[in-house]
């Protein structure tokens, strides 16, 4: 191993007292041990007995928390747990150090068959949304449907803004980048954050920044931050060169939960130009299209994104529970537009 590279941190040996992790209103945390991983699963008890169960994946430095807002919006609707993928959030590193797609698709394969809760409905974020589209393509058992916000799915043209994220796949680009950041302010990294993955940033209340603000205090006495970042990036990069039946774009092809897609117009990770093609290669989808929003847009537009769930449950199920007005026409987040798929 060069020593540019961070050395990979055995999960049994870390075990670090730092700030507990925050846990919104009428949330609940809980670890659970699986063969190799622990994840951590938040949850919002479900307002009544008999709602499907839904299950959420964070993007590439998330966590569980990214999706409270969604999860709050769809109260009535699903039965909502959200992970957090190994090393990210509160779940401490995979014990073989494995962060590639694969694995964190097993992982949530593993919780899965392991709590008996399939098949769910299976949300997915950035490289959650790569993750997710793995497990829906290899264990379509699982998967009821399939929402898909800003997936993380092979680009050729790159976004010249989405290119230091990249960089952290690069031995000894993030050796480089903590020694240059290393006077950065939790609040200055938060900034820069929201400026990347939001697309109105300002729709982040104080409230919201105060407490991104303290969880990226957390995360930063976390001795396996930037080695699960980095890994992460480069399984994540990795899965882009596979081919043949592991490539993502055929593995999105072979899914047949009905999917729906969202993309935001201002998202400068993902370009939105990949939404014509992901809508081509789902074979049941929906497209779902904000212009104003950024990467994050069950962040940005939670009660949007709701609505087009509430949409394609409509019609993959019939109608959902207290399920609301479809969404139509053009509104501030910006209006959906539907594609049947191929």
């Amino acid at each position: 191993m060069s020593s540019t590279e961070l050395p990979s941190v055995p999960a049994a040996h870390v075990l670090p007292q730092v700030a507990t992790v925050r846990v919104a209103e009428g949330e609940r945390l809980r670890s659970v041990g699986l063969p190799g991983v622990t994840l951590t699963v938040r949850s919002r008890p479900p307002a009544r007995e008999g709602l499907p169960p839904a299950l959420y994946v964070h993007g590439l430095g998330g966590s569980s928390l990214n999706w409270s807002a969604l999860m709050e919006q769809l109260d009535g609707v699903v039965d909502s747990e959200a992970v957090d993928l190994p090393g990210f959030g509160d779940s401490p590193p995979p014990d073989d150090g494995d962060y590639s797609i694969t694995a964190h698709a097993r992982a949530v394969i593993r919780y899965l068959d392991a709590s008996g809760r399939g098949p769910v409905h299976l949300f997915g974020n950035s490289l959650g949304g790569a993750v997710s589209t793995r497990v829906a393509a290899v264990r379509p058992d699982l998967v009821r449907t399939l929402t898909l916000v800003s997936p993380a799915l092979p680009e050729l043209r790159v976004q010249r803004t989405a290119v230091p994220t990249g960089l952290l796949a690069v031995p000894g680009v993030t050796a480089l980048f903590t020694r240059l950041t290393r006077k950065w302010t939790a609040e200055q990294r938060v900034r820069g954050v929201l400026q990347l993955c939001y697309g109105e940033p300002g729709r982040v209340t104080p409230e919201g920044f105060r407490d991104a603000v303290a969880e990226m205090e957390r995360r930063l006495q976390l001795p396996y931050f930037w080695d699960a970042m980095t890994r992460s990036a480069r399984g994540l990069v990795n899965a882009y060169t596979l081919g043949g039946q592991h490539a993502l774009w055929r593995q999105a092809e072979r899914v047949l939960a009905p999917t729906l897609l969202v993309y935001g117009g201002k998202d400068q990770l993902v370009g939105h130009r990949m939404s014509g093609r992901a809508a081509r290669a789902f074979r049941d989808s929906r497209l779902l299209t904000l212009p104003e929003a950024g990467h994050v847009a069950m962040m940005e537009y939670p009660e949007v994104v709701a609505r087009g769930f509430r949409d394609l449950l409509a019609h993959a199920e019939g109608p959902a529970p207290d399920a609301g007005p479809r969404p139509s026409g053009t509104d501030a987040a910006g209006a959906p537009t539907e594609n049947p798929g191929s």
